[in-house]
Protein backbone atom coordinates (compact mmCIF):
# COMPACT_ATOMS: atom_id res chain seq x y z
CA UNK A 1 0.00 0.00 0.00
CA UNK A 2 2.90 2.36 0.73
CA UNK A 3 4.19 1.81 -2.78
CA UNK A 4 0.78 2.80 -4.13
CA UNK A 5 1.01 6.24 -2.54
CA UNK A 6 4.62 6.51 -3.69
CA UNK A 7 3.42 5.94 -7.27
CA UNK A 8 0.70 8.55 -6.80
CA UNK A 9 3.22 11.03 -5.36
CA UNK A 10 5.58 10.56 -8.28
CA UNK A 11 2.65 10.91 -10.68
CA UNK A 12 1.72 14.23 -9.08
CA UNK A 13 5.30 15.51 -9.28
CA UNK A 14 5.60 14.50 -12.94
CA UNK A 15 2.21 16.00 -13.80
CA UNK A 16 3.33 19.23 -12.12
CA UNK A 17 6.52 19.23 -14.20
CA UNK A 18 4.50 18.53 -17.34
CA UNK A 19 2.07 21.36 -16.68
CA UNK A 20 4.81 23.80 -15.71
CA UNK A 21 6.81 23.11 -18.87
CA UNK A 22 3.68 23.27 -21.01
CA UNK A 23 3.73 27.07 -20.81
CA UNK A 24 7.44 27.11 -21.64
CA UNK A 25 6.79 24.96 -24.72
CA UNK A 26 4.98 27.92 -26.31
CA UNK A 27 2.24 25.78 -27.90
CA UNK A 28 4.76 22.99 -28.61
CA UNK A 29 6.98 25.24 -30.73
CA UNK A 30 10.01 24.82 -28.43
CA UNK A 31 11.34 21.28 -28.62
CA UNK A 32 12.98 20.75 -25.21
CA UNK A 33 10.07 21.98 -23.05
CA UNK A 34 7.69 20.10 -25.37
CA UNK A 35 9.57 16.82 -24.90
CA UNK A 36 9.75 17.34 -21.13
CA UNK A 37 6.04 18.12 -20.98
CA UNK A 38 4.91 15.14 -23.07
CA UNK A 39 7.32 12.76 -21.33
CA UNK A 40 6.28 13.96 -17.89
CA UNK A 41 2.59 13.58 -18.68
CA UNK A 42 3.12 10.10 -20.12
CA UNK A 43 5.04 8.89 -17.08
CA UNK A 44 2.56 10.59 -14.73
CA UNK A 45 -0.41 8.81 -16.27
CA UNK A 46 1.39 5.48 -16.14
CA UNK A 47 2.20 5.95 -12.44
CA UNK A 48 -1.36 7.10 -11.75
CA UNK A 49 -2.61 3.89 -13.36
CA UNK A 50 -0.37 1.87 -11.03
CA UNK A 51 -1.75 3.67 -7.99
CA UNK A 52 -5.32 2.83 -9.04
CA UNK A 53 -4.67 -0.81 -8.16
CA UNK A 54 -5.23 0.02 -4.47
CA UNK A 55 -6.73 3.52 -4.39
CA UNK A 56 -10.27 4.23 -5.64
CA UNK A 57 -10.13 6.31 -8.82
CA UNK A 58 -12.16 9.17 -7.32
CA UNK A 59 -9.90 9.43 -4.29
CA UNK A 60 -6.71 9.17 -6.34
CA UNK A 61 -7.94 11.81 -8.75
CA UNK A 62 -8.98 14.12 -5.91
CA UNK A 63 -5.50 13.88 -4.39
CA UNK A 64 -3.86 14.24 -7.82
CA UNK A 65 -5.94 17.30 -8.71
CA UNK A 66 -5.61 19.12 -5.41
CA UNK A 67 -1.88 18.57 -5.10
CA UNK A 68 -1.34 19.45 -8.75
CA UNK A 69 -3.33 22.67 -8.46
CA UNK A 70 -1.38 23.81 -5.41
CA UNK A 71 2.04 22.82 -6.77
CA UNK A 72 1.48 24.35 -10.21
CA UNK A 73 0.24 27.55 -8.57
CA UNK A 74 3.35 27.76 -6.40
CA UNK A 75 5.63 27.11 -9.38
CA UNK A 76 3.80 29.61 -11.59
CA UNK A 77 4.05 32.22 -8.83
CA UNK A 78 7.82 31.69 -8.58
CA UNK A 79 8.72 31.13 -12.24
CA UNK A 80 6.10 33.15 -14.12
CA UNK A 81 5.29 35.72 -11.40
CA UNK A 82 1.58 34.75 -11.56
CA UNK A 83 0.73 35.53 -7.95
CA UNK A 84 -2.67 34.24 -6.76
CA UNK A 85 -4.98 36.76 -5.13
CA UNK A 86 -6.87 36.19 -1.87
CA UNK A 87 -9.91 34.67 -3.62
CA UNK A 88 -7.67 32.11 -5.32
CA UNK A 89 -5.92 31.28 -2.05
CA UNK A 90 -9.26 30.76 -0.31
CA UNK A 91 -10.33 28.52 -3.19
CA UNK A 92 -7.16 26.44 -2.82
CA UNK A 93 -7.87 26.04 0.88
CA UNK A 94 -11.36 24.72 0.07
CA UNK A 95 -9.93 22.29 -2.49
CA UNK A 96 -7.41 20.95 0.01
CA UNK A 97 -10.07 20.76 2.72
CA UNK A 98 -12.28 18.75 0.38
CA UNK A 99 -9.56 16.20 -0.26
CA UNK A 100 -8.81 15.91 3.46
CA UNK A 101 -12.52 15.37 4.21
CA UNK A 102 -12.76 12.68 1.53
CA UNK A 103 -9.72 10.86 2.87
CA UNK A 104 -10.64 11.10 6.54
CA UNK A 105 -14.41 10.66 6.53
CA UNK A 106 -15.62 9.12 3.29
CA UNK A 107 -16.24 5.40 3.12
CA UNK A 108 -15.09 5.40 -0.51
CA UNK A 109 -11.52 6.15 0.55
CA UNK A 110 -11.29 2.91 2.52
CA UNK A 111 -12.18 0.63 -0.43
Amino acid sequence: MKLTYFYLSLAIILETIGTSTLKASTQFTKIIPSIISIGSYSAAFYLLSLSLKNIPVGVAYAIWSAAGIVLVTIISAIVYKQIPDMAAIIGFIFIIAGVVIINLFSKISSH
